[in-house]
């Protein structure tokens, strides 16, 4: 039985596979949001001038990193850290190819990018997502973000989200000691 595996890795936001993977989010979240907003999907030309607009250049380093999810090898997902500022990282690009959803990508590509952020300097991560993007919404609350005031004013943001990555370093810090720990992270007795 051959066993497949998700690799996640640093990813120029610039390279071919960045670009690809930005294009099939950008157009799956426009036309979600043409769908039930206008009853169409994208028009070509918005859809082009959307992607355009967005070169994903604020995910470069030293300030920003771009992450690819590979399956079995293939392209399968992104996300991405940028700072906002010196202790406040902002999730974004989190996107999973529809086919390759349901395997557990997505936490691993929200968990790869909390580390990036911390790499960065980042204590804490924000994000946006929209009403319609529920699935989104459930795996931002399944992974500890809770929703809060608003962080910043884009047009289609609807939904606020934030996630203080200092408790996940004392649960490292705790796995350090060397000693078992519980669901609460209290040592547990040696008999």
């Amino acid at each position: 039985m051959r066993v497949m595996t998700w690799i996640i890795t640093p990813e120029p936001f610039d390279s071919p596979v960045a670009a690809a993977l930005w294009r099939a989010y950008y157009t799956e979240v426009s036309d979600r949001w043409y769908l039930l907003h206008q009853g169409r999907r994208t028009d070509p030309d918005e859809l082009e001038g959307g992607v355009a607009a967005d070169s994903g250049a604020e995910l470069a380093p030293p300030d920003g990193q771009l992450l690819v999810a590979r399956y079995d090898g293939e392209p399968a997902g992104s996300a991405g850290v940028r700072l906002l500022d010196a202790t406040t990282g902002e999730l974004t690009r989190v996107f999973v190819y529809e086919g390759m959803r349901g395997k557990g990508g997505a936490a691993l590509l929200v968990a790869a990018a909390e580390d990036a952020a911390r790499a960065l300097g980042a204590r804490h991560l924000v994000l946006d997502t929209r009403s319609d993007l529920v699935e989104a919404r459930a795996l931002y609350a399944r992974l500890g973000y809770t929703e809060t005031e608003p962080h910043n004013d884009d047009t289609y943001a609807e939904h606020w989200f934030r996630r203080s990555l200092d408790d996940d370093q004392k649960k490292d810090d705790q796995k350090k000691d060397g000693r078992e720990r519980d669901d609460q992270g209290r040592p547990e007795r040696v008999n």
